[in-house]
Order: C-alpha cells, then structure tokens, then sequence
C-alpha cells in the first residue's frame, strides 16, 4: 500500500471513529434530552391546573364545575401551531384528579373515574408529600409507547398545609417522537457531512504532503540516474529541509564525481600533446639543422595551442554540465544571434575561402539563453569550416518547426562517415580535418548537445544530400526543467 494511501485512510479512520462515537453520544442524548424537557413543561403545567382545580374539588363538583368547563373547550380548540416544520392540530393532555385516597374523581377521557390509583408511583408518591412522576405503556403490553405522567399536589383554599387530592397531568411521547426523530436524522446528516468534509480535508491534506513526497523521489530518483536536474523547491517545513539536505548532499557527492571525472579526461587528453612536445624538446637539445628544428619549434607551438583549446573548451562544458538548468532566460530575437554568430567566424572564413550564407525569418524568437546559443552556433560553424573546401558556402538558417524552431548549420564538406554519425556527439571524439589530418578537442559539439538539452531540446548532425552535413540544433519554444517531461 502507497504512502498517500495509507496516510489517507489513517486520517480517515481517525475522523470517522472520532466522529461516529461523537453522532452517537448525540443521537442516544437526544430522546432523554427531550423528554427530560417535556417532563419539565408537564410539571409547571400540572402545578398550575392544580391549583385551578382545587376550588371545584372542594366544593365537591369537579366534575361540573368551572375547572371541567374550561378544560373541555381548551381540548376543543384548535392551536394551528407549527412547530418546527411540525403542524399541531390539537392539545394532547390528559387530566386525572383523585381524592386524598388516591381514587380517581375525574378523568378528562371518561376512562379511570373511581378506579383506586393509589398504588401507581406518581399518586402515591404525591400523597406523601414527593414529587410523583412515572412512565407507562399507552396501552397494556405496548413496548413502543408510552406515556408521561407527572402530578402535582392539590391543596385545600383555605388551608393551604391540608392536601384534598392530586392532579396528574400525562401526555404521550409519541406527540414529540417526530422531534425526536427530526433532531437525530439532522444530526445524522451533519454528521455525514462532517465525515465527507473531513474526508475531503484529509485527501487535500494527503495531495498536499504526497506532492511534496514525490517531488522529492523523483528528484532522487533523477540524480540516482545521473540526470541534470533543478534542486527541490524551497518549502518551509520538514519536506523543504529534507529536499535541501538531499540537494547539499547531491552537490557534494557530483562535485567529488565531477572533479574525478575531468581529471581523468584531461590527463588522458594531455597525455598525446606532451609525448609531442616532450619528443620535441628532447630531439631540439641535439645538434639539428635549422630546417628541423624550425619544424619541432613549430611542433611544440601547435601542441601547445592544442592544449589550450582542449583545456578551455573543457572548461566551457563543464560550466554548462554542472548546471542541470538555465541560470538565465530571455526572449532572444534570433535574426541578431545569427548574424552574431556569423560575424564572429567572418574572418576566419574568408581565409578559408568560404562564404556563410544566413537565412532566418524576422521576428523569430525563443526563450533561452543567448550567450550559450551562440557559441553552440559557433563550434557548429567551425566544425563547418573545418571540413569545408575552398569556393564552398556554408547555410546557417533558423526555422518554425513543431512547437520550436530549429537552427541549422549546413554545409558541403565531405561529409561525416556512417559508423561515426552515432560517436559524434561524444566527449573527446573527433574526426581528422582532410586539409591538415590534425583532429580537434572533440569537445565542441559535446557542448552543443549540452546547450541544446539545457534548453528543453535536442542537438543531431546528419550528412546532406549531394555532400557534406546538416547539424540541426532543435529548441522548443516553451520547456519545462523537469527532466521527466524533456525530450531527449
């Protein structure tokens, strides 16, 4: 099981077991709740009509007397109440009035006249001075109703201390039972939205943390790879310490690999060039006539010049190679950068013979950085030159394609041999120049490549039709850094 998903379920379990117990401490509380308050209500009203009653008792009429009078018309009336989406249509008491013995002298259903409630708990305590309630079936063997009865102690007018009879005041609980019903469906249902909401919150919560997680695997996961990749996003919390750890510790351990890595590269490069210039001085110490020592002379001076082009473009890669993204982006209209790049091998093409031809649309432009896209430019067109003939043209144009452009360095030299066209893009791999037979640094188009993948693209070289090679370098117009989402 995911990490997500286990933090998801943990979250909502925690919430859904929190918010269960709580809805049923609710709902269980609610039926008590209300029938405590009813309870409360019946005892002020039986206090009340107990106090109406105590003339007519007596007076030996309760049975025709005003009190009776009155009760009949007020079970009569019609309330047209509605009460909480609840209409109530009629009064729901029922009254029982019984001497100081306990024997019933009025019931307002006609039901229990004379019947001894002496026994029953809320006549019996009343008689003795407590107060008397009980609940019993609304009919005998009913477990699903009952009724409420609370009484209320009926004392003589003009002796206030002597009790002459009770009054019990009862109503049935199924008059609040949709109440009852009512609250505890409506606390059910926030219910349901409290868990759904805390569900929601805590997949939100769950997203939030995974896409901090997983930012930080894949980007492990890169670096395990040996991609170039951009560091974490700075957060601040747990996950953004973590991913700069992680970013500290990877710019330690590439920078001791880097460093490694070029050593071992740059001697074996050295090693030729100074086996030349070591031969050279050993054989100029010897007697020699002028013509060969000029030739040694000359000898070490074009090692010596190879060294320094194999040690300077070295380091010009691996300033495009430690960075795994652009240090800077602008939009770069691209007609100047190719007659910049242009300009820059003017000279040296004119010596060459060699006319460079540039052909781009106006108001082209990317999102890149110029200084890099020109020198790629220019190690493409020095390549270009190299392998060149005299009286030849080289194009070097700029074009829509796709979602990018793409800038092309085409020439008619002789060409790249086929079992080279994989190797080219290679570190330290070059091919002889016809002219002179002398290879360069092969570090020229490996930095091209570099350039091109810094900028969400792709550097390829392919021979031409009638002769010579097209080098492309293909650059979207829009790139994301994350390498999971280039095109390699």
């Amino acid at each position: 099981m995911r990490l997500g998903l286990k933090l998801f379920l943990g979250f909502f379990l925690i919430v859904g077991i929190a918010a269960f117990f709580v809805m049923r401490v609710f709902v269980n509380e609610v039926k008590p709740g209300v029938r405590q308050a009813m309870e409360s209500t019946l005892v002020d009203a039986a206090n009340v009509l107990a106090e109406m009653a105590a003339a007519d008792l007596k007076a030996g009429h309760i049975r025709n007397g005003p009190f009776v009078a009155s009760l009949a018309r007020a079970q009569r009336r019609d309330p047209k109440a509605m009460v909480w989406r609840f209409p109530k249509r009629s009064l729901d008491y029922r009254v029982t009035i019984t001497d100081a013995r306990g024997i019933v002298v009025y019931d307002s259903t006609g039901q229990d006249i004379g019947r001894d409630n002496s026994r029953w708990n809320d006549v019996y305590r009343t008689l003795r001075g407590e107060y008397g309630a009980r609940s019993s079936p609304e009919t005998p063997g009913d477990e699903v109703h009952s009724v409420m009865h609370v009484a209320a102690p009926i004392h003589d007018p003009a002796d206030p201390g002597k009790l002459i009879g009770v009054l019990s005041l009862a109503q049935p609980n199924r008059s609040i039972d949709p109440f009852i019903a009512a609250s505890q469906r409506a606390i059910l249902q926030r219910g349901a939205w409290l868990i759904g909401l805390s569900a929601l919150i805590g997949l939100l919560m769950t997203a939030w943390l995974m896409h901090g997680v997983n930012r930080l695997n894949r980007y492990a996961k890169a670096v395990s790879a040996g991609e170039p990749v951009p560091p974490p996003r700075p957060r601040r919390d747990e996950i953004g310490d973590l991913g700069q750890a992680l970013e500290t510790m990877r710019r330690k351990l590439e920078g001791k690999a880097y460093v490694e890595q070029y050593v071992q590269s740059l001697t074996h490069e050295m090693k030729s060039p100074l086996a030349a210039i070591r031969g050279a001085a050993e054989l100029l110490q010897e007697p020699l006539p002028d013509a060969d020592r000029v030739h040694f002379a000359r000898s070490i001076q074009g090692q010596e010049q190879r060294l320094t082009e194999t040690i300077d473009k070295l380091l010009a890669l691996a300033e495009v190679e430690q960075h795994g993204w652009l240090q800077k982006r602008e939009c770069i209209a691209l007609a100047p950068l190719l007659q910049a790049a242009g300009d820059a091998v003017a000279m040296r093409a004119q010596a060459a013979d060699v006319a460079v031809d540039i052909e781009v649309a106006e108001g082209l432009e990317i999102q890149g950085d110029a200084y890099l896209l020109r020198q790629a430019l220019n190690n493409l067109l020095e390549n270009a030159l190299a392998f060149s003939s005299p009286g030849s043209r080289i194009q070097l144009g700029a074009s829509r394609e796709g979602d990018g452009v793409v800038l092309r360095v085409a020439d008619r030299g002789s060409g790249v041999p086929e079992y080279a066209l994989e190797r080219v893009f290679e570190r330290f791999y070059s091919l002889a120049r016809p002219a002179t037979g002398q290879r360069s640094s092969g570090l020229g188009l490996s930095f091209v490549q570099e350039v091109a993948r810094l900028h969400g693209g792709r550097a390829s070289l392919r021979n031409r039709e009638g002769g010579g090679a097209i080098a492309s370098l293909h650059i979207r117009f829009k790139w994301t850094t994350n390498p999971a989402h280039r095109q390699r």
